[in-house]
């Protein structure tokens, strides 16, 4: 049987008692067992944010970049060694904030990784601060009075600039969150999910029951996966919040292009 307990440090996990960051990590771990890859080929790449640390608990190659970086650095990584599976992680702040042109380009490049955004609606580790994604009218430290700024939808987000695979998961059921992740591993291109995570101290609003209370599965109703027009109408829901894989479809991805030549670059 796989054991995910051959992916464990020993380091202390600081992150606060509840965080929905121990969801997404246990996920990680139960679908790496799964897919049963060496751990040398296996590289996790983070940023800045409670999301951050990640790269501490997983014993496998880790780099721990900049704020907004990690899908330039991830993106180095594989097309220096096509052969490593690479993961990124980042908060909202980190991938839809200032990393997000790199997201952008990421996906449109269709490079062969796999993109898991940890969105917990606010800047965690700076004490609560509203995030691209924070509701309209959301009070914070830096937004007394509510926040004035729409939120960015990351679901149409990653669809519009090309993704091949895009998902939402919940880190309050990791055994659903860890098949998307495990399916996402196994895509041939730039695969993106945004996982719902509380944060249980800065937001008591969006909790574990609350979104337990307006979640439901993309896999039981009726859902073409290869259909872009109908992933963005689920992005767009609002009255209940759809999880599972929204986009997945087969495309060249930029290694492809690299290797096989077929669209050498002009010069003049």
């Amino acid at each position: 049987m796989p054991d995910p307990r051959r992916f464990e440090t020993g380091r202390k996990i600081t992150w606060c008692p509840g965080c929905g960051n121990f969801g997404i990590l246990k996920a990680l771990k139960d679908s790496l067992a799964r897919i049963d890859i060496p751990q040398e080929k296996i590289v996790l790449v983070a940023g800045i944010g409670c999301s951050g640390t990640i790269t501490n608990y997983v014993k496998v190659n880790t780099f721990h970049t900049l704020h907004g970086r990690v899908l330039p650095v991830a993106t180095g990584i594989k097309l220096s060694n096509p052969e490593l599976i690479v993961i990124g992680h980042a908060g909202d702040g980190d991938a839809y904030a200032i990393g997000v042109a790199h997201l952008v380009h990421s996906a449109r490049r269709n490079i062969d990784i796999t993109y898991i955004v940890h969105n917990n609606l606010v800047y965690g580790l700076t004490t609560g601060q509203v995030s691209p994604t924070s509701p309209l009218g959301t009070r914070t430290k830096s937004t007394p009075k509510g926040s004035v700024e729409y939120p960015i939808n990351p679901i149409a987000l990653a669809l519009s600039s090309g993704a091949t695979f895009v998902a939402r998961g919940f880190s309050g059921d990791p055994q659903h969150l860890s098949r998307l992740i495990e399916e996402a591993i196994k895509h041939h291109g730039f695969s993106f999910i945004d996982v719902l995570q509380p944060c249980v101290v800065w937001d008591r609003v969006h909790t574990f029951k609350w979104y337990k209370e307006r979640i439901y599965y993309v896999d039981e109703i009726e859902h073409d996966e290869r259909d872009i027009i109908a992933a963005m109408r689920l992005a767009y829901e609002t009255d209940k919040i759809p999880i599972g894989i929204f986009y997945r479809v087969k495309k060249p991805t930029l290694e492809d292009q690299i290797l096989s030549n077929k669209n050498p670059v002009k010069s003049d």
